[in-house]
């Protein structure tokens, strides 16, 4: 459905928490309930399920999305702000969507006070930002998709992501009917072969009629509960209205014009990064690891939270509240040294993250194990400058 894989530079560091939500994640929390009626539907195998939703194209619809984060993570410094780090990693976000097509569709993320909208209307798409009073104008060459706007996904997103996983590694089931949004739908269930993932399963509920992704859940291995829910909590399939999918500028805001074909390097015809500036990635599918660069997380020897030998472990080049929530994780890190270096480690149920004293870091939903063997075969980074 909408595509959004460009992040602004104020959040694109956090890409690697992005990856892991999509690929079998970190957040928690359950979002619909599942005390419904078993909907009466044509069995249907895993093999046709997985050809449904790669057949299908997203109809005209409008609803509303709940993502409920909650990585597991220590008490982290609150926020309002949608692009701040603390606001990604945590709590419930909502997201209203009218798609009437590929080039025509809204993301809007309410706020208290405020709203982020992402509105694409054929070869212009504009950003939104009610707070700052501000609306970037990007015109769009073809075959181009619009920027990112909303931190929160679409189950469709998610779902096409995932099911990119699917292949050797991947066991493939189908569960009982469920119902979501008020809609029947098929329970698809993927399932990481390789123990050392801390994915346990990912349940995608499919529309039974239009084959569209309703609902995405994350379970933690040997969980019984969802770790990550994203799903519609209201659906309709009609035509938005065209006033929903079109947008005027505030007379009071301020303008900034982008050409997005300048910017063009680097990504496929889809309009898709293919790898965010920095970043190295060891593994694949379940067992993927991000290795994010050293500036992404440097700090002086001796702040807040560096911990370890004094290496340099903390905040670069991020906005709002992100240095206060990194020094927070980082206090919660906990020492661990092998044949790779020293460093620390945080871990949840669904995630790893190795720093090293070297001044790299290492993220994966894997066992800490996996993280220790990347950061041995890739060959040192300098440290950061204090």
């Amino acid at each position: 459905m909408v595509k959004v894989p460009l992040l602004s530079r104020r959040a694109r560091w956090a890409v690697p928490i992005g990856a892991l939500v999509i690929t079998g994640s970190v957040i928690a929390g359950s979002l619909v309930s599942a005390a419904q009626a078993v909907p009466g539907l044509p069995a249907r195998t895993p093999a046709q399920l997985l050809e449904q939703v790669a057949g299908s194209s997203a109809p005209p619809l409008s609803g509303t999305v709940v993502e409920t984060a909650s990585f597991g993570l220590p008490s982290l410094p609150g926020t309002e702000d949608p692009t701040s780090l603390s606001w990604l990693l945590t709590g419930s976000h909502t997201l209203r969507v009218w798609y009437a097509s590929p080039e025509h569709f809204r993301l809007a993320v309410p706020a208290p006070l405020s709203e982020t909208d992402l509105v694409r209307d054929g070869s212009t798409a504009w950003l939104w930002q009610s707070r700052a009073n501000s609306v970037t104008e990007f015109s769009l060459p073809a075959h181009r998709t619009a920027p990112a706007a909303a931190p929160v996904l679409t189950p469709q997103q998610a779902a096409q992501q995932v099911l990119a996983a699917v292949g050797p590694t991947t066991s493939v089931s189908v569960a009982s009917n469920v119902t979501v949004a008020g809609t029947a739908a098929y329970a698809l269930v993927l399932a990481p072969k390789d123990a050392r993932s801390l994915v346990g399963q990912v349940q995608i509920a499919i529309d039974a009629a239009n084959g569209v992704p309703l609902r995405l859940q994350v379970f933690a291995r040997g969980a019984s509960s969802p770790a990550f829910t994203v799903g519609y909590t209201t659906i309709q399939f009609a035509t938005p209205p065209s006033a929903d999918v079109s947008f005027t500028p505030p007379p009071s805001a301020t303008i900034t014009r982008v050409n997005a074909s300048a910017e063009s390097a680097g990504t496929d015809h889809a309009g898709q990064d293919h790898a965010a500036p920095g970043i190295a990635v060891t593994g694949s599918g379940w067992l993927t690891v991000l290795e994010l660069p050293s500036a992404a997380l440097t700090a002086p020897s001796g702040a807040a939270g560096s911990g370890g030998s004094g290496g340099p472990v903390s905040v670069n080049n991020t906005g709002g509240d992100s240095a206060a929530v990194i020094s927070a994780l980082l206090a919660s890190a906990t020492p661990v040294h092998g044949a790779w270096g020293a460093g620390r480690l945080l871990r949840t149920s669904l995630v790893s993250v190795l720093m090293t004293d070297g001044g790299r870091t290492f993220i994966g939903a894997v066992q800490p194990s996996v993280l220790y063997a990347a950061a041995a075969a890739q060959a040192p980074v300098s440290a950061a400058t204090p």
